[in-house]
């Protein structure tokens, strides 16, 4: 799944270890989603979605 977590992560001018505070998880994790090794669970897509205003479909792009 692709995701446009980095470009709104740098708009906030947050690091990758802020953002992983806010969230409540890894920087390890916010790193693997930003790079799209990991997807998130549904209730950790939420919690983007929320932290930065958006829908879902707004920051996650299902492949093809």
């Amino acid at each position: 799944m692709n995701n446009r977590l980095r470009e709104l992560r740098e708009a906030q001018g947050w690091s990758q270890g802020e953002l992983a505070e806010r969230l409540e998880v890894s920087r390890q994790t916010v790193n693997a989603l930003e790079t799209g090794k990991y997807d998130p669970s549904l209730p950790l897509a939420f919690r983007i979605a929320r932290l930065f205003g958006l829908h879902i479909e707004d920051v996650f792009v299902p492949d093809g």
